[in-house]
């Protein structure tokens, strides 16, 4: 069986669940459809992961030891680093007051175990489609508006270096690397960015520092 390959850059899926036998199962399936995948056991372990890597889509199990999924969607729609990040809520829990809580929480999307593989990745698939054409759209969509911040935002020189990096595409790594820091120093860095622009995510932060020339 030869894995499939896209024509694409491949996507980095995080997959938490506490059952290894679903971890292997769905892990080699997308694997096989091209995708990265990531794994955690636990929103707590899930959120330490998130510090080092940040994924494209979270596939994430509802009920888990240590952190369950509620509280660990809530962690990840309050930090400006992951909070663009489609979440894909997977339950045994069918019902429909469960599925509203779900969605009510910050998860996008949610389905009901046992599922068929093919529906996970149609809507992986749809979920990325739509991450996709909201980065085009703040990117390329309205080029006559431009992104107002305060007009007092100062950087740091090093936050000005980061930001100019950040507008060229790097990801955090490449970015530390380039500056012989921490990853985490240099998401610090972003975080703080955003804070004082009041920007929501590192497209916007790329695009203001890209209209005023300082990138």
């Amino acid at each position: 069986m030869v894995k499939e390959t896209r024509v694409r850059d491949t996507k980095k899926l995080l997959l938490i669940d506490d059952d290894p036998n679903l971890i292997l199962l769905v892990k080699d399936y997308l694997e096989f459809r091209g995708y990265e995948v990531i794994t955690a056991e636990n929103g707590r372990e899930a959120l330490d992961v998130l510090q080092n890597e940040i994924a494209d889509l979270i596939i994430c199990d509802v009920m888990m030891p240590e952190m369950d999924g509620y509280t660990f969607v809530k962690h990840v729609r309050e930090d400006p680093l992951t909070n663009w990040i489609p979440v894909l809520f997977l339950s045994a829990k069918g019902q429909s007051q469960d599925k509203v809580k779900g969605l009510n929480t910050g998860a996008d999307v949610y389905m009901v175990k046992p599922f068929e593989p093919e529906e996970l990745v149609a809507q992986v698939e749809s979920s990325l489609k739509h991450t996709d054409r909201l980065r085009n759209r703040a990117v390329n969509g309205d080029s006559n508006q431009r992104i107002t911040v305060p007009f007092d935002v100062q950087l740091t020189p090093t936050e000005l270096k980061v930001v100019q990096h950040v507008a060229r595409g790097l990801a955090n790594r490449e970015i530390a690397e380039e500056l012989n820091v921490s990853q985490r120093t240099v998401e610090s860095h972003v975080s703080n960015m955003l804070g004082k622009t009041g920007l929501h995510n590192r497209t916007e932060l790329a695009r203001w520092s890209i209209e005023n020339n300082m990138a």
